[in-house]
């Protein structure tokens, strides 16, 4: 994809280093206990721009699609949910327990509009695939040079 010159802004490079402070934080105390042995957790994403689309895919793996709630409000995603803990019999004892149970929400600032009324969601083999249509004012646009004489 050829590279555009574009108008650097200040306030989108804040909102990126919220992102990522964000994702640190999620990495350093997403883990603490809460109530009834559950955690914090944060899904791992991948976030892809085509020409006409950005394509977000998060790994949720043992999840229901039910569980999962996706919101896009202007050019900020949201993915939230809860997976929920599998009670088997309680008189188990866990050598080690490193699944993550419990709620989670993960929001990012997508690279460009989207129209979000044109969105598709798929959920398969515990990925969730985000596929957002670029908006027309997103998309490059080809100029025509014209020659003066």
């Amino acid at each position: 994809m050829a590279k555009h010159l574009t108008t650097w802004d200040p306030f989108r490079e804040m909102v990126s280093l919220r992102d990522e402070l964000d994702r640190l934080f999620d990495s350093v105390f997403g883990r603490l206990p809460r109530e009834r042995g559950e955690t914090y957790w944060a899904p791992p994403l991948d976030i892809e721009e085509t020409e006409d689309a950005i394509i977000v895919r998060a790994e949720l793996p043992g999840m229901n699609k039910d569980d999962i709630k996706v919101s896009l409000f202007g050019d900020t995603l949201t993915i939230a949910g809860e997976r929920k803990f599998e009670s088997e019999k309680k008189s188990k004892t866990y050598y080690r327990q490193e699944r993550v149970y419990g709620k989670f929400q993960r929001t990012v600032t997508l690279p460009a509009e989207v129209e979000g009324d044109k969105a598709k969601a798929s959920y398969k083999a515990g990925v969730l695939e985000l596929v957002l249509p670029k908006s027309e004012k997103s998309k490059a646009k080809e100029i025509t040079i014209v020659a003066e004489d």
